[in-house]
C-alpha cells in the first residue's frame, strides 16, 4: 500500500469530520457505501445510510482531529483505517473504519467509535 492511498483515506476521513460535509446530504451519499453501518461511541447503532445522513443533519457540531492514523489493507480494494479521535468538549475515542473501493471511488462501509481514557 502506498503513502498515496494512506493520504487519500486520511483526507476522506478528515472530510467526513468537517461541518461542510456533515451538513451536505449529497456529499455524504457519495462517501458512505449503500450498506454502511456505524457503531457509535455513545452505544448507538446506525443501521442504515439514510439514518446516519439524517442524524448528521441534526448534529450539534464540535471540531474533531485525528492522531495515530494507520491504514491496513484487508484485501484488494478493502482497507481498515484506525486512529484516535479528539473531539472538542467531548473527549477522545478510538476509531476504526472499513473503506471499500467501488468503481474507482473509496466509500466507507463501516465505522466504530469506542470511548478512550
Amino acid at each position: 500500500m502506498g503513502m498515496e492511498l494512506q493520504a487519500h483515506l486520511f483526507a476522506l476521513e478528515q472530510e467526513l469530520q468537517g461541518y461542510a460535509t456533515r451538513s451536505d446530504a449529497e456529499r455524504l451519499g457519495h462517501l458512505l457505501a449503500d450498506d454502511f453501518v456505524e457503531f457509535g461511541a455513545s452505544g448507538t447503532v446506525w443501521g442504515s445510510k439514510a439514518e446516519v445522513i439524517a442524524g448528521l443533519q441534526d448534529e450539534v457540531f464540535s471540531p474533531r482531529r485525528m492522531s495515530g492514523f494507520t491504514v491496513k489493507m484487508l484485501s484488494r480494494g478493502v482497507a481498515l483505517v484506525t486512529y484516535r479521535g479528539h473531539r472538542q468538549g467531548v473527549g477522545d475515542s478510538l476509531r476504526s473504519s472499513v473503506w471499500r473501493e467501488e468503481h474507482g471511488q473509496w466509500r466507507m462501509v463501516f465505522h466504530q467509535g469506542t470511548p478512550a481514557h
